[in-house]
């Protein structure tokens, strides 16, 4: 699969996420307060709970049921219940516009 068009840039907003679907998968877009776009996998590993419902904090995305905050970065828990991380996949801006490959996850160490 190659990347697909999301969304345009200035359709995210600022310390929140937006939930789309690419390819069957469900991801959170969030902006943060730098203006830097991110995208991680929209369900929680604690449960079956839309991250896009949930609150931006910082460099963090918590979930709105249970409180897991998971790293924007990397995808990883950084507060429990949650314990197993989240994908997190590569944006490419293109002309304003958001692409992503559902099929492409970024390699976090």
């Amino acid at each position: 699969m190659s990347s697909e068009k999301v969304c345009a840039l200035d359709e995210v907003p600022v310390n929140q996420a937006l939930r789309v679907v690419v390819g069957g998968v469900a991801i959170a877009l969030v902006k943060d307060s730098a203006g830097e776009c991110h995208a991680i996998g929209d369900t929680c590993t604690h449960g079956d709970i839309s991250l896009a419902e949930g609150f931006v904090e910082d460099d963090t995305l918590e979930c709105w049921a249970h409180g897991s905050k998971f790293s924007l970065e990397t995808g990883k828990p950084l507060t429990l219940p949650a314990y197993e991380p989240v994908p997190v996949f590569a944006i490419e801006v293109v002309d304003g516009d958001i692409y992503i490959d559902p099929t492409v996850t970024k390699v976090i160490d």
